[in-house]
Protein backbone atom coordinates (compact mmCIF):
# COMPACT_ATOMS: atom_id res chain seq x y z
CA UNK A 1 0.00 0.00 0.00
CA UNK A 2 1.86 3.13 -1.00
CA UNK A 3 0.66 6.14 1.33
CA UNK A 4 -0.15 9.29 -0.28
CA UNK A 5 -1.44 11.41 2.61
CA UNK A 6 -1.09 10.92 6.40
CA UNK A 7 -3.42 12.62 9.43
CA UNK A 8 -2.06 13.35 12.59
CA UNK A 9 -4.39 13.69 15.44
CA UNK A 10 -2.61 15.58 18.41
CA UNK A 11 -0.61 18.44 17.66
CA UNK A 12 1.84 18.04 21.14
CA UNK A 13 5.30 17.40 21.34
CA UNK A 14 5.25 14.26 19.52
CA UNK A 15 2.93 14.74 16.95
CA UNK A 16 3.94 18.55 15.62
CA UNK A 17 7.58 17.36 15.50
CA UNK A 18 7.37 14.16 14.24
CA UNK A 19 5.04 15.03 11.10
CA UNK A 20 7.18 17.84 10.24
CA UNK A 21 10.26 15.75 9.72
CA UNK A 22 8.18 13.45 7.70
CA UNK A 23 6.78 15.84 5.82
CA UNK A 24 10.56 17.32 4.82
CA UNK A 25 11.64 13.34 4.22
CA UNK A 26 8.70 12.50 2.45
CA UNK A 27 7.82 15.73 0.18
CA UNK A 28 5.39 13.31 -2.10
CA UNK A 29 3.02 12.58 0.92
CA UNK A 30 0.51 15.33 1.94
CA UNK A 31 0.81 15.40 6.02
CA UNK A 32 -1.55 17.44 8.11
CA UNK A 33 -1.88 17.35 11.99
CA UNK A 34 -4.86 18.25 13.14
CA UNK A 35 -6.33 19.82 17.02
CA UNK A 36 -9.24 20.83 18.56
CA UNK A 37 -7.31 23.46 20.39
CA UNK A 38 -7.91 26.57 18.04
CA UNK A 39 -4.98 28.38 19.36
CA UNK A 40 -2.31 25.72 19.44
CA UNK A 41 -3.14 24.96 15.46
CA UNK A 42 -2.97 29.42 15.11
CA UNK A 43 0.23 28.59 16.89
CA UNK A 44 1.89 26.06 14.46
CA UNK A 45 0.62 28.17 11.62
CA UNK A 46 2.04 31.88 12.58
CA UNK A 47 4.34 32.77 10.02
CA UNK A 48 7.13 33.49 12.66
CA UNK A 49 7.89 29.94 13.38
CA UNK A 50 10.05 31.16 16.65
CA UNK A 51 6.28 31.31 17.93
CA UNK A 52 5.05 27.61 17.20
CA UNK A 53 4.03 26.50 20.64
CA UNK A 54 6.52 23.17 20.79
CA UNK A 55 10.55 24.88 21.06
CA UNK A 56 12.89 22.34 20.09
CA UNK A 57 16.44 23.29 18.08
CA UNK A 58 16.24 23.07 14.79
CA UNK A 59 12.31 22.25 14.53
CA UNK A 60 11.93 26.06 13.50
CA UNK A 61 13.39 25.32 10.19
CA UNK A 62 11.72 22.12 9.22
CA UNK A 63 8.41 23.43 9.87
CA UNK A 64 9.01 26.49 7.94
CA UNK A 65 10.45 24.41 4.97
CA UNK A 66 7.88 22.35 4.72
CA UNK A 67 4.19 24.08 5.73
CA UNK A 68 2.34 24.87 2.86
CA UNK A 69 3.86 22.71 0.74
CA UNK A 70 2.97 19.41 2.24
CA UNK A 71 2.74 19.97 5.93
CA UNK A 72 -0.68 21.33 7.07
CA UNK A 73 -1.73 22.45 10.37
CA UNK A 74 -5.66 22.25 10.73
CA UNK A 75 -9.04 21.77 13.10
CA UNK A 76 -10.69 20.23 10.78
CA UNK A 77 -10.65 16.64 12.08
CA UNK A 78 -12.89 15.12 10.46
CA UNK A 79 -12.39 16.27 6.76
CA UNK A 80 -8.15 15.36 7.38
CA UNK A 81 -9.23 11.65 8.69
CA UNK A 82 -11.35 10.50 6.01
CA UNK A 83 -8.89 11.90 3.03
CA UNK A 84 -6.14 9.75 5.10
CA UNK A 85 -4.50 6.40 4.16
CA UNK A 86 -2.51 6.44 7.77
CA UNK A 87 -3.73 8.14 10.61
CA UNK A 88 -1.54 8.61 13.64
CA UNK A 89 -2.78 9.09 17.27
CA UNK A 90 -0.66 11.24 19.03
CA UNK A 91 -2.82 12.45 22.44
CA UNK A 92 -2.11 12.86 25.99
CA UNK A 93 -2.69 9.51 27.81
CA UNK A 94 -2.20 11.07 31.15
CA UNK A 95 -2.35 8.94 34.37
CA UNK A 96 -5.88 8.77 35.65
CA UNK A 97 -7.11 11.45 38.54
CA UNK A 98 -10.23 9.58 38.77
CA UNK A 99 -11.89 6.25 39.48
CA UNK A 100 -10.03 2.52 39.42
CA UNK A 101 -6.46 3.23 38.68
CA UNK A 102 -5.94 6.64 39.89
CA UNK A 103 -2.57 7.88 40.18
CA UNK A 104 -1.41 4.41 38.25
CA UNK A 105 -3.23 3.63 35.14
CA UNK A 106 -2.91 5.80 32.28
CA UNK A 107 -6.14 7.41 31.14
CA UNK A 108 -7.34 6.26 27.82
CA UNK A 109 -10.30 8.07 27.22
CA UNK A 110 -8.54 10.24 24.61
CA UNK A 111 -7.47 7.02 22.66
CA UNK A 112 -10.97 5.65 22.61
CA UNK A 113 -12.63 8.96 21.08
CA UNK A 114 -10.23 9.58 18.46
CA UNK A 115 -10.95 5.09 17.37
CA UNK A 116 -14.73 5.98 17.83
CA UNK A 117 -14.07 9.36 15.50
CA UNK A 118 -11.97 7.24 12.94
CA UNK A 119 -14.62 4.69 13.10
CA UNK A 120 -17.52 7.46 12.33
CA UNK A 121 -15.81 9.38 9.56
CA UNK A 122 -13.95 6.42 7.17
CA UNK A 123 -14.84 5.61 3.95
CA UNK A 124 -11.75 4.12 2.78
CA UNK A 125 -9.55 1.20 4.31
CA UNK A 126 -6.47 2.71 6.28
CA UNK A 127 -3.72 1.77 8.92
CA UNK A 128 -3.76 3.52 12.50
CA UNK A 129 -0.67 4.08 14.06
CA UNK A 130 -0.40 3.90 17.70
CA UNK A 131 2.21 7.09 18.30
CA UNK A 132 1.12 8.07 22.20
CA UNK A 133 2.63 6.14 24.82
CA UNK A 134 0.35 3.64 26.03
CA UNK A 135 0.06 0.58 28.26
CA UNK A 136 0.21 -2.92 26.66
CA UNK A 137 -2.82 -4.62 25.39
CA UNK A 138 -4.35 -0.66 23.88
CA UNK A 139 -4.27 -2.04 20.50
CA UNK A 140 -7.13 -4.51 21.31
CA UNK A 141 -9.54 -1.68 22.77
CA UNK A 142 -8.62 -0.04 19.03
CA UNK A 143 -9.34 -3.23 17.13
CA UNK A 144 -12.34 -3.90 19.14
CA UNK A 145 -13.87 -0.41 18.31
CA UNK A 146 -12.69 -0.35 14.75
CA UNK A 147 -13.86 -3.69 13.86
CA UNK A 148 -17.25 -2.83 14.82
CA UNK A 149 -18.28 -0.08 12.74
CA UNK A 150 -20.75 -1.89 10.53
CA UNK A 151 -19.25 -0.44 7.28
CA UNK A 152 -16.83 -3.15 6.21
CA UNK A 153 -14.01 -0.98 6.39
CA UNK A 154 -10.50 -2.81 6.96
CA UNK A 155 -8.43 -0.90 9.50
CA UNK A 156 -4.91 -2.13 10.53
CA UNK A 157 -3.55 -1.11 13.69
CA UNK A 158 0.33 -0.69 14.34
CA UNK A 159 2.52 0.60 17.31
CA UNK A 160 4.97 3.13 16.67
CA UNK A 161 6.01 4.10 19.68
CA UNK A 162 8.08 7.43 19.84
CA UNK A 163 11.19 7.49 21.27
CA UNK A 164 13.01 11.32 20.58
CA UNK A 165 14.22 12.88 23.98
CA UNK A 166 12.70 16.60 23.92
CA UNK A 167 15.54 19.05 23.64
CA UNK A 168 17.17 16.50 21.35
CA UNK A 169 14.06 15.64 19.51
CA UNK A 170 14.82 16.86 15.74
CA UNK A 171 18.28 14.85 16.09
CA UNK A 172 16.66 12.36 17.50
CA UNK A 173 14.06 12.15 14.07
CA UNK A 174 16.53 12.67 11.94
CA UNK A 175 19.28 9.94 12.83
CA UNK A 176 16.89 7.47 15.44
CA UNK A 177 18.85 4.95 17.41
CA UNK A 178 15.88 2.96 16.46
CA UNK A 179 12.55 3.15 14.92
CA UNK A 180 10.20 0.36 16.78
CA UNK A 181 7.30 -0.97 14.37
CA UNK A 182 5.15 -3.63 15.76
CA UNK A 183 1.95 -5.09 13.74
CA UNK A 184 -0.24 -7.94 13.16
CA UNK A 185 1.52 -11.12 11.91
CA UNK A 186 -1.19 -11.42 9.34
CA UNK A 187 -0.51 -10.99 5.93
CA UNK A 188 -2.33 -7.65 5.94
CA UNK A 189 -1.25 -6.52 8.67
CA UNK A 190 2.47 -7.05 7.60
CA UNK A 191 1.52 -5.14 4.20
CA UNK A 192 0.45 -2.20 6.99
CA UNK A 193 4.03 -2.90 8.24
CA UNK A 194 5.79 -2.25 5.44
CA UNK A 195 4.22 0.39 3.87
CA UNK A 196 5.44 2.27 7.49
CA UNK A 197 8.68 0.61 7.08
CA UNK A 198 8.82 2.41 3.48
CA UNK A 199 8.14 5.41 4.59
CA UNK A 200 10.89 5.46 7.04
CA UNK A 201 13.51 3.85 4.92
CA UNK A 202 13.43 7.32 3.06
CA UNK A 203 16.25 8.44 5.23
CA UNK A 204 16.57 5.96 8.70
CA UNK A 205 19.27 3.30 7.85
CA UNK A 206 17.04 -0.35 7.56
CA UNK A 207 19.02 -2.24 9.97
CA UNK A 208 17.58 0.29 12.70
CA UNK A 209 14.02 -0.12 11.85
CA UNK A 210 12.40 -3.12 13.96
CA UNK A 211 9.52 -4.98 13.40
CA UNK A 212 7.87 -6.76 16.13
CA UNK A 213 4.57 -7.59 17.30
CA UNK A 214 2.31 -4.84 18.85
CA UNK A 215 2.26 -5.91 22.46
CA UNK A 216 6.07 -6.50 22.34
CA UNK A 217 6.53 -2.29 20.68
CA UNK A 218 4.12 -1.52 22.91
CA UNK A 219 5.53 -2.72 26.10
CA UNK A 220 8.88 -1.91 24.77
CA UNK A 221 8.51 1.69 24.95
CA UNK A 222 7.35 1.60 28.79
CA UNK A 223 10.26 -0.83 29.21
CA UNK A 224 13.13 1.75 27.47
CA UNK A 225 11.72 5.11 29.96
CA UNK A 226 11.64 2.90 33.10
CA UNK A 227 15.21 1.39 32.49
CA UNK A 228 16.36 5.05 32.00
CA UNK A 229 14.41 6.43 34.72
CA UNK A 230 15.60 3.75 37.06
CA UNK A 231 19.39 4.94 36.03
CA UNK A 232 18.50 8.54 37.12
CA UNK A 233 17.19 7.91 40.37
CA UNK A 234 19.93 4.87 41.05
CA UNK A 235 22.80 7.69 40.66
CA UNK A 236 20.45 10.05 42.67
CA UNK A 237 20.38 7.68 44.98
CA UNK A 238 24.16 7.68 45.06
CA UNK A 239 24.71 11.38 45.20
CA UNK A 240 22.96 11.40 48.84
CA UNK A 241 25.12 8.93 49.54
CA UNK A 242 28.02 11.56 48.02
CA UNK A 243 27.25 14.45 50.30
CA UNK A 244 27.84 12.66 53.23
CA UNK A 245 31.12 10.72 52.46
CA UNK A 246 33.10 13.18 50.61
CA UNK A 247 33.00 11.41 47.47
CA UNK A 248 32.18 13.02 44.61
CA UNK A 249 29.19 11.66 42.29
CA UNK A 250 30.49 12.92 39.22
CA UNK A 251 33.42 11.05 39.41
CA UNK A 252 31.62 7.72 40.70
CA UNK A 253 29.66 8.08 37.69
CA UNK A 254 32.96 8.60 35.89
CA UNK A 255 34.26 5.56 37.25
CA UNK A 256 31.31 3.11 36.34
CA UNK A 257 30.62 4.69 33.05
CA UNK A 258 33.28 3.57 31.96
CA UNK A 259 32.39 0.10 32.32
CA UNK A 260 30.93 -0.97 29.26
CA UNK A 261 28.52 -3.18 30.68
CA UNK A 262 26.88 0.00 32.37
CA UNK A 263 27.87 3.16 29.42
CA UNK A 264 27.91 6.61 30.70
CA UNK A 265 24.50 7.80 29.43
CA UNK A 266 21.84 9.06 32.01
CA UNK A 267 24.49 9.04 35.39
CA UNK A 268 24.03 13.07 35.82
CA UNK A 269 23.04 13.33 39.38
CA UNK A 270 20.21 15.67 39.69
CA UNK A 271 17.21 17.53 41.89
CA UNK A 272 15.65 14.44 39.67
CA UNK A 273 14.23 13.61 36.46
CA UNK A 274 10.85 15.19 34.85
CA UNK A 275 8.69 15.13 31.68
CA UNK A 276 5.70 13.79 30.45
CA UNK A 277 6.83 10.29 30.25
CA UNK A 278 9.34 8.26 32.95
CA UNK A 279 6.47 9.07 35.56
CA UNK A 280 3.42 8.31 33.92
CA UNK A 281 5.03 4.68 31.41
CA UNK A 282 6.85 3.71 35.35
CA UNK A 283 3.10 4.25 36.86
CA UNK A 284 1.72 2.40 34.28
CA UNK A 285 4.37 -0.24 34.79
CA UNK A 286 3.27 -0.77 38.14
CA UNK A 287 -0.59 -0.48 37.59
CA UNK A 288 -0.13 -3.54 34.74
CA UNK A 289 1.65 -5.51 37.15
CA UNK A 290 -0.22 -5.26 40.31
CA UNK A 291 -3.28 -5.62 37.61
CA UNK A 292 -2.03 -9.14 37.12
CA UNK A 293 -0.94 -9.70 40.57
CA UNK A 294 2.76 -9.28 40.05
CA UNK A 295 3.08 -7.46 43.21
CA UNK A 296 7.10 -8.02 43.33
CA UNK A 297 7.35 -6.33 39.70
CA UNK A 298 5.58 -3.93 40.76
CA UNK A 299 7.39 -2.62 44.02
CA UNK A 300 10.28 -2.82 42.45
CA UNK A 301 9.25 -0.16 39.85
CA UNK A 302 7.46 1.66 42.24
CA UNK A 303 10.76 2.21 44.47
CA UNK A 304 12.11 4.59 41.11
CA UNK A 305 9.34 6.93 41.91
CA UNK A 306 10.07 7.01 45.52
CA UNK A 307 13.77 7.52 44.91
CA UNK A 308 13.30 10.67 42.50
CA UNK A 309 10.07 12.04 44.65
CA UNK A 310 12.44 11.60 47.90
CA UNK A 311 15.30 13.71 45.31
CA UNK A 312 12.70 16.78 44.75
CA UNK A 313 12.17 16.72 48.46
CA UNK A 314 15.27 16.60 49.73
CA UNK A 315 16.36 19.41 47.56
CA UNK A 316 14.07 21.55 49.01
CA UNK A 317 14.49 20.41 53.31
CA UNK A 318 18.12 21.25 51.91
CA UNK A 319 17.38 25.05 50.88
CA UNK A 320 15.42 25.46 54.11
CA UNK A 321 18.01 23.86 56.41
CA UNK A 322 20.65 26.27 55.06
CA UNK A 323 18.47 29.02 55.38
CA UNK A 324 18.24 28.53 59.27
CA UNK A 325 15.59 26.32 59.13
CA UNK A 326 12.70 28.89 58.09
CA UNK A 327 12.36 30.50 54.57
CA UNK A 328 9.22 32.69 55.64
CA UNK A 329 9.16 35.70 54.04
CA UNK A 330 12.26 35.21 52.18
CA UNK A 331 13.12 35.34 48.28
CA UNK A 332 14.21 32.44 46.42
CA UNK A 333 15.29 33.01 43.50
CA UNK A 334 14.63 30.16 40.51
CA UNK A 335 16.89 29.59 37.53
CA UNK A 336 15.05 27.29 35.62
CA UNK A 337 11.35 26.12 34.98
CA UNK A 338 11.28 23.58 32.20
CA UNK A 339 11.97 20.42 33.16
CA UNK A 340 15.21 19.70 31.17
CA UNK A 341 17.09 22.22 28.61
CA UNK A 342 16.55 23.14 25.18
CA UNK A 343 12.26 22.68 25.97
CA UNK A 344 9.78 24.70 27.01
CA UNK A 345 7.89 21.38 28.39
CA UNK A 346 7.47 21.96 31.88
CA UNK A 347 5.65 18.36 32.56
CA UNK A 348 6.55 16.62 35.89
CA UNK A 349 9.39 19.31 36.12
CA UNK A 350 11.50 18.80 39.50
CA UNK A 351 10.82 22.83 39.59
CA UNK A 352 7.48 22.74 40.41
CA UNK A 353 7.34 19.87 43.15
CA UNK A 354 10.52 22.26 44.78
CA UNK A 355 8.87 25.52 44.32
CA UNK A 356 5.86 23.70 46.12
CA UNK A 357 7.64 22.63 48.99
CA UNK A 358 9.08 26.10 49.58
CA UNK A 359 5.82 27.53 48.94
CA UNK A 360 4.21 25.28 51.71
CA UNK A 361 7.01 26.84 53.82
CA UNK A 362 5.71 31.10 52.87
CA UNK A 363 8.94 31.22 50.83
CA UNK A 364 8.36 34.08 48.22
CA UNK A 365 9.74 32.89 44.51
CA UNK A 366 10.69 34.41 41.94
CA UNK A 367 11.49 32.61 38.38
CA UNK A 368 13.17 32.59 35.23
CA UNK A 369 13.61 30.42 32.57
CA UNK A 370 14.57 31.96 29.22
CA UNK A 371 11.49 29.66 27.37
CA UNK A 372 8.82 28.97 29.89
CA UNK A 373 5.94 31.74 29.95
CA UNK A 374 5.00 32.87 33.13
CA UNK A 375 1.46 31.85 32.47
CA UNK A 376 2.74 27.82 32.52
CA UNK A 377 4.08 28.53 35.83
CA UNK A 378 0.89 29.38 37.20
CA UNK A 379 -0.91 27.01 35.74
CA UNK A 380 1.74 24.22 36.68
CA UNK A 381 1.31 25.25 40.72
CA UNK A 382 -2.46 25.39 40.41
CA UNK A 383 -2.93 22.48 39.11
CA UNK A 384 -1.21 20.69 41.86
CA UNK A 385 -4.40 21.87 43.74
CA UNK A 386 -1.66 22.47 46.89
CA UNK A 387 -3.73 26.03 47.63
CA UNK A 388 -5.88 28.90 46.04
CA UNK A 389 -4.08 30.42 42.80
CA UNK A 390 -4.65 33.69 44.32
CA UNK A 391 -2.06 32.65 46.89
CA UNK A 392 0.41 31.17 44.65
CA UNK A 393 -0.34 34.63 42.45
CA UNK A 394 0.72 36.84 45.53
CA UNK A 395 4.09 34.32 46.89
CA UNK A 396 5.44 33.81 43.13
CA UNK A 397 7.23 36.26 40.66
CA UNK A 398 7.75 35.07 37.04
CA UNK A 399 10.49 37.62 35.23
CA UNK A 400 12.23 38.00 31.92
CA UNK A 401 15.75 38.70 33.82
CA UNK A 402 17.92 36.78 35.40
CA UNK A 403 19.18 39.46 37.46
CA UNK A 404 15.87 41.05 38.43
CA UNK A 405 15.10 37.62 39.31
CA UNK A 406 17.65 37.13 41.60
CA UNK A 407 17.94 40.84 42.98
CA UNK A 408 17.08 40.96 46.48
CA UNK A 409 17.27 37.07 47.24
CA UNK A 410 18.63 34.93 49.59
CA UNK A 411 19.30 31.89 47.26
CA UNK A 412 19.79 30.95 44.28
CA UNK A 413 18.18 27.53 43.15
CA UNK A 414 19.31 25.73 39.75
CA UNK A 415 16.61 23.72 38.45
CA UNK A 416 17.39 23.60 34.91
CA UNK A 417 20.79 23.06 33.01
CA UNK A 418 20.39 25.75 30.52
CA UNK A 419 23.66 26.51 29.50
CA UNK A 420 23.23 30.14 29.37
CA UNK A 421 22.96 30.02 33.41
CA UNK A 422 26.85 29.70 33.73
CA UNK A 423 27.77 32.53 31.36
CA UNK A 424 26.21 34.69 33.64
CA UNK A 425 27.30 37.91 35.80
CA UNK A 426 28.07 36.04 38.94
CA UNK A 427 29.46 38.32 40.69
CA UNK A 428 26.69 40.81 39.52
CA UNK A 429 24.40 38.62 41.62
CA UNK A 430 26.20 38.34 44.23
CA UNK A 431 26.65 41.79 44.57
CA UNK A 432 22.94 42.31 44.66
CA UNK A 433 21.82 39.63 46.87
CA UNK A 434 21.56 39.36 50.72
CA UNK A 435 23.76 37.64 52.91
CA UNK A 436 25.47 35.35 53.37
CA UNK A 437 24.47 34.55 49.74
CA UNK A 438 22.93 31.24 48.74
CA UNK A 439 23.50 29.26 45.42
CA UNK A 440 21.58 25.63 45.46
CA UNK A 441 22.84 23.60 42.43
CA UNK A 442 20.16 20.87 41.67
CA UNK A 443 22.12 20.38 38.46
CA UNK A 444 25.41 20.60 39.00
CA UNK A 445 26.69 22.94 35.83
CA UNK A 446 28.12 25.92 38.11
CA UNK A 447 31.78 26.42 38.55
CA UNK A 448 31.70 25.70 42.00
CA UNK A 449 35.26 27.04 43.14
CA UNK A 450 34.40 30.11 41.15
CA UNK A 451 31.22 30.80 42.77
CA UNK A 452 33.26 30.67 46.16
CA UNK A 453 35.91 32.52 45.53
CA UNK A 454 33.07 35.79 44.78
CA UNK A 455 32.01 34.93 47.92
CA UNK A 456 28.30 32.26 47.68
CA UNK A 457 28.17 29.56 49.98
CA UNK A 458 27.53 26.78 47.23
CA UNK A 459 25.26 23.41 47.76
CA UNK A 460 25.74 21.26 44.94
CA UNK A 461 23.86 18.22 44.33
CA UNK A 462 26.28 15.13 45.38
CA UNK A 463 29.05 16.93 46.39
CA UNK A 464 29.94 17.42 50.08
CA UNK A 465 28.99 21.36 51.44
CA UNK A 466 32.42 23.06 52.04
CA UNK A 467 32.47 26.51 53.10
Amino acid sequence: MKIKKICCIGAGYVGGPTMAVIAKKCPEIQVTVVDLNKERIAAWNDTDVNNIPVYEPGLGDIVAEARGRNLFFSTQVDEAIQEADMVFISVNTPTKTYGEGKGQAADLKWIELCARQIARVSTTDKIIVEKSTLPVRTASTLKDILSHTGNNINFQILSNPEFLAEGTAVEDLLSPDRVLIGGDPSPKGQAAVEALVEIYSTWVPTERILTTNLWSSELSKLTANAFLAQRVSSINAISEICEVTEADVNEVSRAIGSDSRVGPKFLKASVGFGGSCFQKDILNLVYIARTYGLNEVANYWEQVIIMNDHQKRRFAKKVISSLYNTVSGKKIAFLGWAFKKDTNDTRESAAIYVADHLLNENAELSVFDPKVTAQQVYTDLDYLGTRESTKNASLVTVTKDPYETCKGSHAVAVLTEWDEFNSYDWQKIYDNMLKPAYVFDGRDILETEKLKAIGFRVYTIGKTQTQ
